[in-house]
Formats: C-alpha cells, structure tokens, sequence
C-alpha cells in the first residue's frame, strides 16, 4: 500500500495501518470522524482491508474480481494474500485514492 499511495504508514490504535487521510460521518453517532483513506489490520482470523469510500457498484464489480473473500460493512477479509487477485486489490486501492 505504501508503494500505490506513496505516503507513510500511520498506527491507528494498536492493529491497525492506515494511509492517507478521510474524513467521515460516523454512521452511530453523526460526528465528523479523522481516519484514514486506506489501511489494513491483520487479525486471528484474516487481514482485514479498509477501503474507505468505494462503494457501490464499482466496489461491487471490484470484489467480483478480486477472489476469495467476505464483507461486512465496510471492510473486506481475505484469509491469505495468496486468495485474491493483487491487481484487482492494487485497482481497488487506486480508486479509493481517487476518490471515484
């Protein structure tokens, strides 16, 4: 991720590496929230993307093409890098970025 959004890595909490900078609504609270635009966790049960921003029906053809995966919410979940396409997540990353 470093490599496509050409900026630092940032800690965010104790598991979490996000590049970049969103801002967004809290959909719990309605505060404005300082995150990140891009960012990964590796957890117990998979490394968890954070795309922030892609929605709809680019994200959805996106995930078509990506492999093996789930969703919830937001975020995406891959067992091992090895599953999905990393073209398509490298596309993905750049979309987010964008902002389209």
């Amino acid at each position: 991720m470093h490599k496509l959004t050409k900026q630092q890595p940032k800690m965010w909490g104790a598991s979490l590496i996000g590049f970049g900078n969103h801002r967004y609504e809290s959909p719990s609270s309605g505060r404005q929230v300082d995150w990140f635009k891009v960012g990964f966790s590796r957890r117990k049960a998979a490394i968890s993307l954070y795309l922030m921003g892609l929605e709809g029906e680019q994200r959805a053809e996106m995930l078509a093409r990506l492999g093996k995966h789930k969703t919830d919410g937001g975020c995406v979940y891959v067992k091992k890098l090895a599953d999905i396409d990393m073209g398509v997540l490298e596309e993905m990353v750049v979309v987010t970025l964008k902002g389209k």
